[in-house]
């Protein structure tokens, strides 16, 4: 099976210094197949056919600490979980110098509809959404800084997921549809 590991906290603002060439070396050793690493933001796609989504993401947090003495939190996501995000995801949406467009990642504890009760925002400037498995969230760059998701950073909501712009979603999911055609194929 084709997953992605996104790492929470990695390589942000000079903390948790992690270098992709051994975060890769140390996954391979932990039995990932086929891995490959996008980008600095710990982002990683491999396939697997021996464990689950949740026994993965405790052999890979172990791998993380042993090989870097970190305690970093693993979101494991299928190829099939991937899809549901990218089935709900606008095309229209960008990153870019005119739109901000995130994807909030959940954890399996937060993973409900419900979770859009727990945020305040602004619905005349900013676009919320929850797809299986994410909040998807989107505003004018020019309103950025009015937008209400700079005041979930640091709060216990926030803790339960891992932020990637639309442009590394879509990217990371087509690194999967890639490593499925090799691994099928």
């Amino acid at each position: 099976m084709v997953y992605t590991a996104l790492l929470r906290g990695i390589n942000v603002g000079g903390k948790n210094k992690v270098d992709m060439k051994i975060l890769k070396k140390s996954f391979e050793q932990a039995g990932m197949k086929n891995v490959v690493t996008y980008i600095n933001s710990g982002n990683i796609i491999f396939t697997n056919a021996d464990h689950s989504k949740n026994d993965i993401a405790h052999i890979l947090e172990k791998a993380i600490l042993n090989t870097f003495g970190l305690h970093i939190k693993v979101l494991v996501l299928s190829l099939e979980d991937m899809k549901k995000v990218m089935s709900s995801l606008p095309e229209s949406w960008t990153n870019d110098d005119k739109m901000r467009s995130d994807v909030l990642f959940l954890w399996e504890d937060i993973n409900d509809e419900s979770v859009l009760d727990q945020l305040t925002f602004k619905p005349e400037i900013e676009t919320v959404k929850y797809a299986p498995g994410a909040i998807l969230w989107a505003i004018d760059k020019i309103n950025v800084t009015k937008g209400s998701m700079t005041k979930l950073v640091g709060t216990k909501l926030y803790k339960q997921m891992t932020i990637r712009n639309v442009n590394t979603t879509r990217k990371i999911y087509e690194l999967m549809l890639e490593t499925e055609k090799q691994w099928i194929g």
